[in-house]
């Protein structure tokens, strides 16, 4: 997320805020954990329509039937893999189609000290693409001061993580959100994010070595007490490695460095499996939300929050945020659905991270952080109608009970 402002680029006006009240959103979110799990792992596949990734496990791990062809098919070889074979990013060799992703599992290779180096996933989006000549904009929000939520954080936000994977420039990192398993209740292992936290959209591919991290440093400690922190501090759920990945055609095809027109289909699915155990994600966090397809309207919602991991300065990755505002709306093009777009000082790293709204008493997640301005006054995330809906549904009938 982030933008470039030109500088002739003026506010265009204020809105009231409409803050949920105690009883709201927050509290909703002050979910209880179950007993902690490993690190997932396992296989994959893919379906017409749909943008999904093939996952496989590393060399002497268990190789589920099919994968090791398809490893051969693109010349890959595990045992070389998962040697350091994967950070080769040659453009022959960095998979890009839906249906040709790799990724399997190596094992330790998310310790600490690597996620703590992992850099922010930006998207930037210049103003004079977001004005009101190019489609229905609201006005420019007021900035929201991200609040640091409150630890430990299984206790106040148990669906929210983070999701580190590897790019060409190194380690990188985004935020993501369990979500609910329509076809397997209770037992979801299913992870909402952005596209562009799992593939680099058009001229690009797959990114490597996706992982996702529920309730990241838990306790919300400091750089300098997490030091010679132990990974049951960092990662107290454990690694859950993605063994598939859905994103959006549209983003493949359009996504680009400044969000491009895949911006407004940006968003992505994980299916996770832990290591060991039969216990599922949703299971083993205790906590996991109803996505909302409808697509509200603006002024049918009083306030959205949006969670994260904010990891560029002046933050730095270690502690989860939130922002409440009232959402209005950002047009890209008068081709592309509006974006919902609110107040808020969040930066890179909180890419990905789930926008909750309550209904009926209930905390669904309406859409994902995608893009922002340069000097961090606002956040944009996608609407979820139809297309979103369907590579939901794919995901879960698919793949949710493997």
């Amino acid at each position: 997320m982030g933008s470039t402002r030109t500088p002739s680029a003026r506010r265009r006006g204020r809105r009231t805020r409409t803050l949920l009240a105690a009883t709201g959103l927050v509290t909703a979110l002050a979910l209880t954990s179950t007993a902690c799990e490993g690190s997932g792992e396992d296989t994959a596949g893919n379906k017409p329509g749909a943008a999904t990734s093939q996952a496989a496990d590393q060399g002497k791990a268990r190789i589920p039937a099919g994968i090791a062809e398809k490893l051969k098919e693109h010349g890959v070889d595990v045992d070389d893999w998962a040697a350091g074979g994967w950070k080769n990013w040659d453009k022959d060799k960095w998979l890009s189609e839906a249906k040709d992703f790799v990724n399997p599992v190596i094992d330790g290779l998310w310790k600490p000290k690597r996620m703590q180096s992992a850099k922010e996933a930006d998207k930037t989006v210049s103003t004079k693409d977001a004005t009101a000549e190019q489609g229905v904009s609201d006005p420019e929000p007021e900035p929201v001061t991200a609040e640091a939520e409150k630890a430990p954080y299984h206790e106040n936000a148990a669906p929210v993580g983070k999701i580190f994977f590897d790019s060409p420039e190194g380690p990188m990192v985004c935020s993501g959100t369990v979500v609910k398993d329509v076809n397997h209740p209770g037992k979801s292992n299913l992870v909402w994010t952005a596209g562009h936290c799992v593939h680099a959209g058009g001229g690009g591919g797959w990114y490597r070595n996706l992982v996702f991290v529920p309730a990241y440093n838990d306790l919300g400690r400091s750089q300098a007490q997490l030091g010679n922190a132990a990974a049951s501090e960092i990662a107290p759920y454990g690694n859950w490695w993605a063994d598939w990945a859905s994103t959006s055609n549209e983003w493949i095809k359009g996504g680009s460095e400044s969000g491009g027109a895949g911006a407004t289909y940006d968003y992505a699915v994980l299916h996770v499996k832990p290591d060991s155990g039969s216990k599922s994600l949703e299971e083993t966090v205790g906590a996991a939300l109803d996505v909302d397809f409808s697509a509200p309207s603006v002024t049918s919602v009083a306030s959205m929050g949006a969670w994260g991991y904010p990891a560029a300065p002046p933050y730095n990755g270690l502690k989860m945020f939130k922002c409440l505002d009232r959402p209005g709306r950002l047009s890209l093009s008068p081709s592309l659905p509006t974006m919902y777009r609110i107040g808020c000082t969040m930066t890179g790293g909180s890419s990905g991270g789930g926008w909750f709204r309550v209904v009926n008493g209930t905390t669904e997640l309406v859409s994902n952080t995608s893009i922002g301005p340069t000097d961090n006054t606002w956040l944009a995330g996608p609407q979820l109608g139809t297309e979103a809906k369907a590579l939901y549904e794919n995901m879960s009938k698919t793949y949710g009970g493997r």
